[in-house]
């Protein structure tokens, strides 16, 4: 008899249809952008453009998306090592994959390959923000009940929610908000120093923080673990095997509205902020992806419609392979002297020909490793 668990396809196809958006769709819309002049378009770009501060857009989903699936695989990676008792086994699997989480960020978004030690950044990127998520929540997985895990994630809510309101040094925190005095900016400017994203040193020593630069990553890794860990519950959901598959959709996506309905309350208190991760935050964002998942399980895993995801899991299955290409490699040279003949005909949609060559060209590489069953597995 065959014991291997069915592999859980709305999963491929939801991590794919994240990334196809932000790396074959996002740079093609911006482009187009630029060459369609149309109130209809500028009301359309809102979907893929991040809300400045307070407030919350569909572009505002894929990260803590690809986060929220992160913490779905907990349960199903880690299973047989949290049965086995194989503990050692586990952490030395969790930080391999924290660590190489942690480089790969450096090299997409912190100036590692820059070779510069006067550019490099420490902590400015996704794929570290899914590194801290992932320990958090794997740790608490192999080492506590799920009740447990529900107390620590609702405990970790509360205590940004706690810092953000009430502790203050100098001109910040105590309740602030806005981009520039927030507790959480102070945090990554006295941790993170001159190694936070746009800092620069001046001639006279003193380290100088870019003004346009207001992400904070430090005391948000408490809030990229909620978000990681009501993926895990997810997770939890889905690979019960007493849990019949219909009830597994009602139970996400009842779940997904009661946390978007939570998380738009709390945020007549504590604004919904994407760019602070605050708790409130953590709540809407990971109600739309409980109705996410439950929308793509029903369609894919519960009324068994896969025939055309193929394409999605070409994404999917490689999803960090396709994140750094589209970050990491410009392919724009190659499309340049394939397409530049085109440009005298296409006028204004030439930056949008070369936008959709580059996602073209980053689809055969994903669809070629796809077909030869070549995943990168961290």
């Amino acid at each position: 008899m065959n014991n291997t668990p069915k592999r859980l396809e709305s999963l491929d196809a939801l991590r794919g249809f994240d990334l196809f958006l932000l790396v074959g769709l996002e740079a093609v819309m911006h482009a187009l952008d630029g060459a369609i002049d149309a109130p209809w378009f500028d009301r359309l770009m809102w979907c893929f453009t991040h809300v400045d501060w307070e407030g919350f857009s569909s572009w505002d989903l894929v990260m803590p998306l690809f986060m929220f699936m992160s913490g779905i695989t907990i349960p199903f990676a880690l299973a047989r090592y949290k049965r086995e008792q194989s503990r050692g086994e586990a952490y030395r699997r969790i930080i391999k994959r924290v660590v190489l989480l942690w480089i790969f960020g450096m090299v997409c978004q912190g100036n590692l390959l820059g070779l510069n030690p006067d550019r490099i950044y420490l902590y400015s990127n996704t794929l570290q923000a899914i590194a801290m998520g992932y320990l958090i929540s794997s740790v608490l997985y192999l080492n506590t009940s799920v009740k447990t895990q529900i107390i620590v994630a609702i405990t970790l809510l509360l205590a940004f929610w706690g810092c953000m309101e009430w502790i203050q040094v100098g001109g910040y925190g105590g309740g602030c908000y806005t981009p520039d005095a927030n507790l959480a900016e102070w945090v990554d400017r006295i941790v993170l120093g001159r190694f936070r994203d746009g800092a620069s040193v001046s001639e006279a020593g003193e380290v100088v923080f870019a003004s346009w630069y207001t992400y904070t990553w430090v005391l948000s890794s408490m809030t990229f673990g909620v978000t990681t860990l009501t993926g895990m519950f997810a997770g939890h959901i889905l690979k019960s095997s007493s849990t019949p598959p219909l009830r597994k959709f009602y139970y996400l996506f009842g779940i997904g509205i009661t946390l978007i309905a939570l998380g738009w309350l709390w945020s007549l208190q504590m604004p919904v902020i994407k760019k602070l991760w605050t708790s409130s935050m953590v709540l809407v964002s990971s109600g739309y992806c409980f109705v996410l998942m439950a929308l793509f399980y029903w369609i894919i895993d519960y009324k068994g419609r896969n025939r055309h995801i193929g394409w999605l899991k070409v994404y999917g299955m490689n999803s960090i392979v396709a994140y750094m290409l589209a970050t990491c490699v410009n392919f724009s040279s190659v499309s340049r002297s394939l397409l530049y003949g085109l440009q005298h005909y296409v006028g204004d949609f030439y930056p949008a020909l070369i936008a959709l060559s580059n996602a073209a060209i980053v689809y055969l590489i994903l669809w070629l490793m796809y077909r030869q069953k070549v995943f990168l597995k961290i």
